[in-house]
């Protein structure tokens, strides 16, 4: 397979390896709002080469759903911190956005093994509820989000089977509590977990990915799989295990257009606190994510995802995400 087609398709088919993440791997998602196609640098890369992705990301989380079905009001817990208490249907929340600035880089050590590393530059949650929900005290909070620099992940990859017309990649990364976990709420305790720039644990991430040349037409086709793995932080929080499932197509049409469709599948587990499962954590979900990539030349691609939900199921109530998007840069020197 040319050099050229299994860097530009494997970015494409790479699905949630990020965090690195991360995703995320990159700042702590929680249980529904992480971009499930996270642009990688995945890919064959030469002995000495280095790559540099810029990423914008934004996910609009302000769908309102009990289990698989839409509801008129979402009643989630509060992790009392300073208690060491979950108070249940604490309080209604009405949305959260997510937006993230990241910068991938990535250095190929040998034709087969690279080291890599995300840095969440930005990571913002805006987020808007209503405290102590149903008492004399109910008060609308607005924009009681968090921002800050987010957890940083490394990790290596290496490829597993390099044929004409096949790509395998394995790829084990390590992400680090580098980004903020403890910041206040508008009523100066512990925010929630879930729109903290950080998640204050250690996490791993394994993934696979596979992709197919159909020679001699510019079509190919890919798979991956990954599994995060969470930690425990030191406020004894755990955010749910995460296993995602990608599929999808990838077309070249000339030598700078690269068009794809993804189908992505994403079961995140239930958070616990102090061993104790966390109410209105935890979710599946299955995406489309049609993307594009231009090669302008000189070793630039420019991309944009958008991320469709095409079925939600969440535990308990909670907010989803309505549709997200990605656009970015990559450069290899």
């Amino acid at each position: 397979m040319h050099r050229l087609n299994v860097r530009a398709l494997s970015s494409i088919g790479a699905a949630f390896l990020a965090v690195a993440a991360a995703q995320p791997g990159t700042a702590s998602c929680g249980s529904a709002s992480c971009f499930l196609v996270t642009h990688s640098e995945e890919g064959v890369e030469a002995a000495g080469s280095f790559q540099i992705d810029l990423s914008y990301r934004y996910v609009d989380q302000t769908k309102k759903l009990d289990g698989s079905h839409a509801t008129s009001e979402v009643l989630v817990p509060k992790i009392n911190f300073e208690q060491e208490i979950i108070e249940p249907d604490h309080h209604r929340e009405i949305s959260t956005r997510n937006t993230m600035v990241l910068l991938g880089l990535a250095y190929g050590i040998t034709s087969r093994v690279s080291v890599f590393g995300v840095l969440p530059l930005f990571v913002e949650k805006n987020h808007e509820h209503f405290d102590d929900a149903g008492t004399p005290n109910e008060t609308f909070t607005n924009a009681d989000g968090t921002s800050g620099f987010g957890d940083v992940a490394v990790g290596a990859r290496y490829a597993l089977l390099v044929k004409a017309n096949d790509l395998l990649m394995g790829s084990v990364s390590v992400e680090l509590p580098t980004g903020p976990y403890k910041l206040l709420d508008s009523e100066g305790a512990i925010n929630e977990p879930t729109i903290q720039p950080g998640s204050g644990s250690y996490d791993g991430l394994i993934t696979l990915y596979y992709v197919r040349h159909q020679f001699p037409s510019s079509l190919e086709w890919f798979v991956s799989g990954s599994e995060r793995i969470s930690g425990r932080n030191p406020l004894e929080y755990r955010i749910g295990n995460e296993t995602v499932a990608t599929a999808g197509l990838g077309y070249a049409a000339g030598q700078r257009w690269v068009f794809s469709l993804q189908i992505n599948g994403r079961h995140a587990g239930r958070d616990d606190y102090r061993g104790e499962g966390v109410p209105s954590t935890g979710s599946d979900s299955i995406s489309l994510s049609p993307g594009v990539r231009f090669g302008p030349g000189k070793g630039l691609e420019l991309y944009g995802y958008v991320q469709l939900p095409i079925y939600q199921n969440v535990n308990e109530a909670q907010l989803a995400p309505r549709t997200g998007f990605i656009v970015g840069l990559t450069k290899t020197f």
